[in-house]
Order: C-alpha cells, then sequence, then structure tokens
C-alpha cells in the first residue's frame, strides 16, 4: 500500500461518510498530510475539513501500516499528519508512539485530535514529540488554526549539531591539547532556577560521558552569592579563590588540584568563601581560566550570575551555547527583553541564546498555555526546551546538597534535564571530543 494511491476523498451518502480511493491512472498530486487512525471514517469532521483546506492533496492511513509508509520515500512531500484518537485507542498506544517518533524523524509536524482521551494520556503523547492537538467533534476552524500555526516558518535559529561542530581551527591543535564544550547557563530572574539546572545538568552529563571517559567541571561565576557548592555538597577552599586572583601563574595540573570533587566524578569550582565584587576580575582572567577548564574537561559548565559585567561578553563570545532559563511571569519577560536588547546594542552573538522555560504549565493547563504562547510572541524568542515544575523535591534535594538524580530519580525535573543532557552527550560524540582530546 503507498500513501498517494490510497488518497481518501469524502461524499455524503444520506448521513453516512464513506472513504473513496481515487483512480489508479490519474497521476496523483504530491500528499501534503495524511490523516491516521484506526478507523478514519469515524472522524468524518476530520476529513471534511482537511478536503476543505487540501483538496486532494492528503492521504489516509491506519494504525497498522503508518510508521512504514512514513519511514519509507511515500513520506518525502509530507508536511503534517493528523492523528485521530478515541477512548478506545488508550488500552494500547504503543503503535501511536511509534507514528509519532518516525514523524519526528523525518521532521513532520503532527497534530493530534482526540476524543474523550484521557489528560494522562494526551500528555504522554505530547511529550513524545506532538505538536498541537485538537478536540473532537472539532471547534470550527480549529484544525485551519493548528495546521496553520504548526506549520508558520520560523526564524532562522541556531542549529544545535552545526554549532557543537569543532572549528578547524581547534582540529588543528595539538594531540595532548583538549578543547572542551563550553555551555553557561543564565538566569533571567531571581528563582526561575538556573543554578538547580547548571548543578543538575552538569551531574547528568557526567554520569553519561562518563562512561567514555570523558569529563565534566562546573564553574560558579556568581562569585558574591554562588551556590553550586551548596547543591552538591563541596568544599569552598582558600586555594581555589587564591588561583582565581593569579590566574596567570595558574595552569592544568594547578587546575585540577584546587578543584572540589562531588563524588570523586564531577569537577567543581566553587565561589569564594565571601562575597567579593563580580568583577575583582577582568575579561582576560575570565577568558584565561575559561581556556584552562576547557583545557583539563570535555564539557565546561558555567553558572553565571544574572548582573551583565565587563566579562559576560567573554563567556558569550567562547561558549558553544548560552542557556538562558526564563520563567512564566512578568518579571522574567522583561528582564529578557532588557537582555536581547543589550545583546543586540553591543553586536554580541545572541543567536547562540537558547531559552529554557522552567516550571513550564501542564498539558491540561490551557490557561498557562495560552499565556506562554502570548509571551513568546510578544518577545520574539523560541522556547528550546520546556521543563517540568519538579515540587517539592528541588529544594529538598538542594538542602541535602546532592542532584535530583540521587535524591528523586523519578522527578520530572529530573527527567527533563537528564533529556537535555542525552541530547548534548550524543552531539560530543567521541569524534568531535577526541579529535582535540589527551
Amino acid at each position: 500500500m503507498s500513501l498517494t494511491s490510497k488518497t481518501p476523498k469524502t461524499q455524503k451518502n444520506g448521513q453516512k461518510m464513506t472513504v473513496v480511493l481515487k483512480d489508479e491512472n490519474i497521476e496523483p498530486q504530491a500528499i501534503e498530510a495524511c490523516a491516521i487512525a484506526r478507523d478514519l471514517e469515524s472522524f468524518d469532521l476530520l476529513i471534511e475539513d482537511l478536503e476543505n483546506k487540501l483538496g486532494e492533496s492528503w492521504g489516509g492511513l491506519d494504525f497498522d501500516n503508518a510508521e512504514d509508509i512514513l519511514r519509507s520515500s511515500h513520506a518525502d512531500t509530507l508536511k503534517f499528519i493528523t492523528i485521530a484518537l478515541d477512548k478506545t485507542d488508550e488500552d494500547d498506544l504503543t503503535i501511536v508512539d511509534n507514528i509519532i517518533k518516525a514523524a519526528r524523524d523525518r521532521d513532520i509536524k503532527i497534530i493530534l485530535v482526540t476524543h474523550d482521551l484521557s489528560a494522562i494520556s494526551l500528555h504522554k503523547l505530547m511529550r513524545l514529540g506532538a505538536d498541537d492537538f485538537v478536540p473532537y467533534p472539532i471547534p470550527e476552524n480549529a484544525l485551519l488554526e493548528s495546521i496553520d500555526r504548526v506549520l508558520a516558518a520560523k526564524e532562522e535559529k541556531v542549529i544545535i549539531k552545526e554549532v557543537f561542530v569543532l572549528p578547524e581551527a581547534n582540529m588543528a591543535q595539538p594531540a595532548q591539547q583538549k578543547q572542551g564544550i563550553l555551555l553557561p547557563v543564565y538566569g533571567s530572574c531571581g528563582g526561575v532556577g538556573a543554578t538547580t539546572f547548571s548543578t543538575n545538568l552538569a551531574w547528568e552529563m557526567q554520569e553519561i560521558l562518563g562512561a567514555k571517559n570523558k569529563t565534566v567541571c562546573i564553574l560558579d561565576f556568581d562569585f558574591q552569592f554562588g551556590s553550586v557548592a551548596t547543591y552538591l555538597d563541596v568544599a569552598k577552599s582558600e586555594a581555589a579563590f587564591e588561583m582565581i586572583s593569579n590566574i596567570g601563574n595558574a595552569d592544568n595540573d594547578s587546575f585540577k588540584q584546587v578543584v572540589s570533587m562531588y563524588k570523586n566524578r564531577l569537577a567543581v569550582l566553587p565561589s569564594p568563601q565571601d562575597a567579593v565584587p563580580l568583577e575583582f576580575i577582568g575579561p582576560e582572567d575570565v577568558k584565561s581560566i575559561i581556556d584552562l577548564a576547557r583545557s583539563c574537561y570535555d564539557v565546561v559548565v558555567i553558572d553565571i550570575p544574572r548582573t551583565l559585567v565587563s566579562w559576560s561578553e567573554v563567556v558569550l563570545n567562547e561558549c558553544e551555547l548560552f542557556l538562558c532559563l526564563v520563567s512564566l511571569d512578568m518579571r522574567s519577560a522583561q528582564n529578557v527583553q532588557r537582555f536581547m536588547r543589550a545583546l543586540k546594542a553591543e553586536d554580541l552573538p545572541f543567536e547562540k541564546v537558547q531559552f529554557i522555560l522552567n516550571r513550564a504549565p501542564k498539558m491540561t493547563d490551557l490557561s498557562g498555555k495560552s499565556r506562554l504562547k502570548s509571551m513568546t510572541e510578544s518577545l520574539g524568542i523560541e522556547l528550546r526546551w520546556q521543563l517540568a515544575d519538579g515540587g517539592k523535591h528541588v529544594p529538598s534535594a538542594g538542602d541535602h546538597g546532592a542532584p535530583l538524580a540521587e535524591m528523586a530519580a523519578k522527578n520530572p525535573l529530573r527527567k527533563d534535564i537528564a533529556k537535555i543532557a542525552e541530547t548534548f552527550a550524543e552531539l560530543c560524540n567521541d569524534e568531535q571530543l577526541s579529535a582535540t582530546a589527551g
């Protein structure tokens, strides 16, 4: 069965909707969309809306053959699919999971059309990668608006895989010199969870990359009130402060000696014991610290202060991606607006900034979803990831000085951070890292 030879066309026979196949001798039009359901005829409103929108430029498939078709050349022209589900499909969503994954692999947009589906099942399918959903019976124009929304042209953005490819200058360095990946984490406002994210991201990446003999280091650049050491229960040493103060005399060996270790696996350069001015070291010194860390470790995560200082430009220029935590409130939105204006005014590489929403609204929180859409559209930004609300386990883990993986492995926030860590770890492949690693 091919997708193009089964293009549905609806016709009314009394009250019953039937599906009529196109004449095989007529050359088919390019198929732009596909409706997938266990019994497509039971979703007659979906058929009508797709026909009104696309005419004959769409096809229909059932669950049994949809995955194979999506992974074949028949799906080359597809822009989006709709997956229609009702209560009877909840017993086994494995087939639907595989269909969603197949579509995501082909970068095909996915719209769920659901009738009496539970919130838990809907949440699971959306987390797998569905782009939008509409209820059934379909409200007037709801499907058409959803199609336009998921197909809307996006602004040009940084492709993660591209920024992780090491430049030629680095590739030519001596084999004994590492050039680690740099990932600064910035919080758009107080309490947004930047330190929680940075410490847990560093630990998750160390757990993944440690199996490949790779190493991760986290630097606390909030020299006044940094809490990375608290969250990981490591000591703040005077030796680390002295090294930072005289970074010109430091080398790889001295750097590795002054860092603290969490579980003898994750390297931590803590903030000083006493509050010091954020600019007690200059841009050149910060560049030297970053260069030392990258020459010693394969991945360097930096927890940076919310205040923009003279060396903030150095961090932004040196990093591969700049991870910015935001929250769904007015103060965060205003600060993001100010932050982006500052970067553009100074002609800094703002395209490196990847926005991450913490405490994202749940899938069934339609009001929160609406507020989120309004915020991103007004700011002109795109959220690369959304993090679940970790609840009471998050402050508890911080008080105990342990990552969420150690305290609450099944916490939804921990799972979201682990997925992001896996994404970065996959991009930090052996070829890219070992090309300059010793």
